[in-house]
């Protein structure tokens, strides 16, 4: 069974961990909703759905056609990212009565594990560095024209349109998305474009208070590490991204979270607190941080990108 992180500390009676939990996904509207299944093992086989059978209409007698669906068998491992957090005990001794100096450290290096996080689900490759889990640009793969890839169609960039965002939206199947995932900069283009259509984004709040623009009752997602700098090529159906880094473009993720959509993957325990101890060559005590981590895409109408949209 998939469970957020938030509801999988619950069953735990360490203090500490819940701390750490909770600056890990108070500020990360993907880390508080998505949907985790753990796993026994270094990782998990499945086979993702491309296309579904065929069904027809047939008369008495007819010969009846045969259809199977289509898969592609994935295999998603888990990766290892973490860190150590060490205290000074002399500093931890002499400043402890001014603000509690392990929990400070602690809180950071949990920011830190947020924030790697984030970007890796943004623009991770195992491919390029083997140590990452491949992130939900290259699961999509907007290097490559296809149905889940909505353009704005031109090479180098155009305006977005709230005509191309209810596409980005129209192209997940099996309902709505559950989260529009973007940038800050494209957050107030939509805002921009709303209010010159007359009428305002919906606002909701999350568990921790933190307030959600929403569009057509679908929430948005702002990642700090989406960039706006992506390039594009190509014209029509066949444009396609090229570069994260050289140009002024932007994306939009559609997804839907769940077992049979995008879900993350973890290890039993989900994110581990691991006291350490003094450590031998220094006067301080060690305390480190580490989830075995990744995610999966079990089926590929459950998400979709619009891609090639700039400032203009």
């Amino acid at each position: 069974m998939a469970m957020t992180i938030v509801e999988a500390s619950k069953l735990s009676n360490d203090i500490l961990l819940e701390g750490v939990v909770e600056n890990v996904v108070k500020d990360s509207p993907v880390l508080a909703n998505m949907p985790f299944i753990e796993i026994v093992g270094n990782g998990l086989t499945f086979n993702r759905e491309n296309a579904l059978p065929e069904i027809d209409f047939y008369d008495v007698g007819d010969t009846w056609n045969e259809s199977t669906p289509t898969f592609t068998q994935i295999t998603a491992t888990l990766k290892i990212m973490g860190g150590d957090a060490d205290v000074d005990n002399y500093l931890k001794a002499t400043r402890s009565n001014v603000q509690d100096l392990e929990a400070a450290v602690l809180e950071l290096k949990a920011k830190a594990l947020r924030h790697k996080w984030e970007e890796m689900f943004l623009y991770g490759d195992s491919a390029v560095v083997a140590e990452q889990f491949d992130g939900i640009r290259k699961l999509i793969d907007t290097t490559v024209a296809g149905t889940q890839l909505v353009s704005i169609g031109t090479a180098g960039g155009a305006a977005l349109t709230l005509i191309k965002l209810d596409e980005v939206i129209d192209a997940v199947k099996g309902g709505k998305p559950d989260a529009l995932i973007m940038s800050k900069r494209t957050r107030r283009l939509i805002q921009d474009l709303t209010r010159a259509a007359g009428f305002n984004l919906e606002t909701s709040k999350d568990a921790f208070g933190n307030f959600l623009t929403m569009y057509n009752g679908i929430p948005f997602w702002v990642n700090d590490f989406q960039l706006d700098t992506h390039q594009t090529a190509g014209a029509g159906a066949a444009n396609v991204e090229i570069s994260t880094t050289t140009g002024d473009e932007s994306v939009i993720y559609a997804v839907q979270l769940g077992e049979g959509a995008l879900a993350g993957l973890t290890s039993p325990g989900h994110i581990q607190v691991e006291t350490i101890g003094s450590l031998e060559t220094k006067d301080a005590s060690r305390t480190r941080i580490k989830w075995y981590t990744s995610i999966a895409l079990f089926s590929a109408v459950k998400v979709a990108a619009l891609i090639g949209f700039d400032a203009t």
